[in-house]
């Protein structure tokens, strides 16, 4: 790796790149155990899990670390959003850029991230998907008071699972309530991972930390933070103690620590959120905290953290299919040293791309208003 140049000055909250950055790197390793790994876990929701199936260790932790990427991109994406939204409020054309800018993400994931993942065989709708879809209802959401915004979050929240309770077979009402409600196959070459209304959700929630952020006082920071982590992990206990409505099916298959994390992220439970969210809040009051003064001796590994982070999107268009090449041109064994491997792949990706991502935050530096404003 190259000597990571300092950030340059753009008024960012290091705190949000630095986790934003954990949030890659983690990525990158559920990424590449997909690739690399024929025993990489899945069964993240009740339609695709086998009660009684076992959960081998190594493999569901790895795959159970990475949950925590989805949630907190679409948290710190909306935050993000909001502190550049909310500064730029009077200014006009802001609500057309949010538009365009949405619908250019979302674009992206049948047109550039279905190549990486599915080699086109089928036209996955993921993260970016739900990112793009909710950053459009944003720009007419936007506009409401940060309690009725809260209001709306914990609704769409928690009355999400309500919606398994109704399949229209027709079209095009079925595949209205897959593409919004509950993900699967909207259309015949088309999967729908990330429903959008759950994940606006967390994009509300997101919209409100950053207008706080705004008001708030640097040194109250990361109490607060903490504060809701923990409350949240304690919501998450309640859910997933009682085993009933907030897991989304996948229930428990006994007492076993693993089966209290093994949760249902197709769609996001309450289950899921509360988990995955606590823990960010947590870390994140954490970011915050050494914010104010950093130990010395992370300086080179928050430097990192803060290169991925401050450069996340163009990081996720290119390390997928960065993993396909070199599975593809090594021909790699699927069945043998997975885990290994996973790890072994995740870090070449970040390695590889480190150096372009050193450049092309420079470029976006010097060029704020150009095409890297969407990205």
């Amino acid at each position: 790796m190259t000597e990571p140049s300092k950030p340059p000055k753009t008024g960012r909250i290091q705190a949000i790149d630095w986790m934003r950055g954990l949030v890659m790197i983690l990525m990158t390793i559920d990424h590449a155990g997909s690739v690399f790994d024929g025993r990489h876990m899945h069964g993240d929701s009740a339609g695709s899990w086998v009660v009684g199936s076992p959960l081998p260790p190594g493999e569901f932790l790895t795959r159970w670390i990475t949950h925590l990427c989805a949630p907190v991109f679409v948290l710190l994406a909306g935050g993000s959003l909001a502190l550049s939204a909310e500064k730029r409020r009077d200014q006009p054309g802001q609500t057309a850029f949010l538009v365009q800018r949405g619908l250019f993400i979302a674009a992206l994931d049948p047109l550039w991230m279905s190549l990486g993942f599915a080699a086109y065989h089928v036209f996955v709708l993921q993260v970016l998907s739900a990112i793009g879809l909710s950053m459009v209802c944003m720009a007419g959401l936007r506009r409401l008071g940060t309690g009725t915004l809260a209001v709306v979050g914990v609704l769409v929240a928690v009355l999400g699972e309500l919606s398994m309770r109704v399949q229209p077979s027709s079209q095009p009402l079925s595949a209205v309530w897959r593409l919004l409600f509950v993900g699967g196959r909207p259309f015949a070459r088309t999967v729908s991972a990330y429903p959008v209304l759950p994940w606006l959700s967390i994009m509300i929630f997101g919209w409100i930390l950053g207008r706080w952020l705004l008001r708030s006082e640097r040194a109250s920071r990361a109490r607060a933070l903490l504060g809701i982590g923990v409350a949240l992990l304690a919501g998450f206990a309640v859910v997933r103690g009682l085993d009933g409505y907030g897991n989304w099916g996948l229930h428990r298959d006994s007492l076993a620590p693993l089966q209290w994390l093994h949760v249902a992220k197709y769609p996001p439970s309450i289950a899921f959120m509360t988990l995955e969210l606590g823990i960010g809040f947590v870390l994140l009051a954490g970011f915050f905290a050494l914010d104010e003064s950093p130990p010395k001796g992370l300086a080179r590994p928050l430097a990192v953290l803060s290169l991925f982070g401050s450069t996340a999107f163009f990081y996720y268009l290119l390390h997928v299919h960065l993993l396909d090449v070199v599975d593809l041109v090594l021909r790699v064994d699927h069945q043998t040293y997975g885990l290994a491997k996973t790890y072994g792949g995740a870090l070449f990706a970040l390695v590889v791309l480190y150096p372009l991502c050193v450049r092309y935050r420079a470029y976006k530096a010097a060029h704020p208003d150009g095409w890297t404003r969407f990205i």
